[in-house]
């Protein structure tokens, strides 16, 4: 009798496994991210692909934390860095669905410090001359990266996360603003941190709650957090970085101070969230189901296909080419190098240390690549994320779309 509890208590172990050898060699995703653990480019990988709903492949390859050698697990939980952007963006817009505030508003509306801002009109060494804008920044200038606010509240220390929203809102509000509102695209940690001190003004609660009211506990992203306690950092990936002899070490995370369960630590709105793969499924399903999930609108139809569109017209936005820019999310427009086997209207975002989250509205294509590689020289043209889009491209090209069941 003994056989067959040792086939059975082996067969169990087998499954708990991160997938490795024959398991990885059969599903292209982890095939493809595992060519790179084995390389020792990145120490392990959580990834999911899925159409809407239904979960084709979830896979984890590699380690999550390499002196401890724990295996990567497909619940291990990874800083998403910038991919926090969409998910403020989408608690704008819900509070814009409600009629509670209008993305079209100036910020000074909300956020009085921002009346009377000066913009840079020249620089020459030293010297910059400043102006007057020509109009106020808008709700929606913040959302798309065109608003032209800066400025750096944590100089000393590098960490973004020492001063609250409140004040770090009114270093962006005493700082000028870079260009004419509007006129150019430039990448703005600080333009999405104010949305964060918009959303505390106009619901009245910390920025922390009000995510996890209108969007996160709605959603049942119950691992998703700005401060994950014992037994969630138990399961955090740890982030690194080659080193001189290319091997890689533990990397220092510029962002944010330690201890991350620290809830002294201001919750980034551009960029301090940590999730994992299923929970961002979650989201990525509800948007790309039009709005709805768990039997409840938390979008409306008019304000996702806006949140979709590309609001920038022909302005140079992001860190590839061929991208437009929605309402906090990035925009496929013309599929190319690294997003050549994506559709075009593809949107997503990716993150500093390499995640990356993107989905198609029209087919429902679902692509979440979690890693903690820091010092990419572009964590959104990794090549870690272009084998995981040609691979998981080809998943889904040949798994075939679950029937639609006849409407009642």
């Amino acid at each position: 009798m003994k056989f067959p509890l040792v086939f059975f208590l082996c067969s169990t172990l087998a499954w708990l496994m991160p997938a490795s050898g024959a398991e990885a060699a059969a599903d292209p995703v982890a095939a493809a991210l595992g060519n790179y653990v084995e390389e020792g480019q990145i120490a392990g990988a959580v990834t999911l692909v899925a159409r809407k709903d239904e979960v084709i492949s979830l896979q984890a390859v590699g380690l999550q934390d390499l002196e401890s050698r724990t295996p990567m697990a497909t619940d291990s939980l990874f800083w998403i860095a910038s991919m926090t952007k969409p998910v403020t963006a989408l608690a704008i817009l819900m509070l814009h669905d409600d009629h509670r505030l209008n993305i079209e508003d100036p910020v000074e509306k909300y956020l009085p410090e921002f009346k009377g801002q000066f913009v840079v009109r020249e620089k020459k060494d030293d010297t910059r001359v400043l102006g007057k804008p020509a109009r106020p920044v808008t709700l929606k200038d913040l959302l798309t990266h065109t608003g032209g606010v800066t400025g750096n509240p944590n100089v000393e220390s590098g960490a973004q996360d020492v001063l609250s929203l409140r004040e770090s809102a009114l270093v962006y509000a005493l700082t000028p603003l870079q260009f004419e509102p509007g006129s150019r695209w430039a990448y703005s940690n600080p333009g999405i941190n104010t949305l964060g001190r918009v959303i505390e003004v106009v619901t009245g609660e910390d920025y922390a709650k009000a995510l996890d009211r209108l969007v996160l506990r709605p959603l049942g992203m119950r691992n998703t957090t700005f401060w994950p306690q014992k037994k969630q950092m138990e399961r955090l990936a740890v982030s690194y970085e080659a080193g001189e002899d290319g091997r890689l070490k533990p990397a220092n995370n510029r962002y944010l101070t330690k201890p991350y369960s620290e809830k002294s630590r201001a919750p980034l709105a551009a960029g301090g969230l940590f999730s994992t793969a299923e929970d961002l499924h979650k989201l990525y399903a509800m948007l790309v189901n039009g709005g709805e999930a768990n039997r409840r609108r938390h979008l409306s139809k008019e304000t996702l296909e806006r949140m979709f569109e590309n609001q920038v017209g022909d302005l140079k936005a992001g860190f590839v080419e061929g991208m437009g820019m929605g309402l906090g999310v990035q925009v496929v427009l013309r599929p190319a190098g690294v997003t050549a086997k994506l559709r075009a209207g593809t949107v997503g975002h990716g993150g500093a240390h390499g995640t990356q989250g993107w989905f198609d509205p029209v087919s429902g294509a679902i692509q979440i690549l979690l890693i903690q590689r820091a010092g990419l020289p572009n964590a959104d043209a990794s090549p870690m994320r272009q084998a995981f889009h040609e691979a998981a491209v080809r998943l889904l090209d040949q798994t075939p779309a679950a029937p639609v069941a006849p409407a009642k």
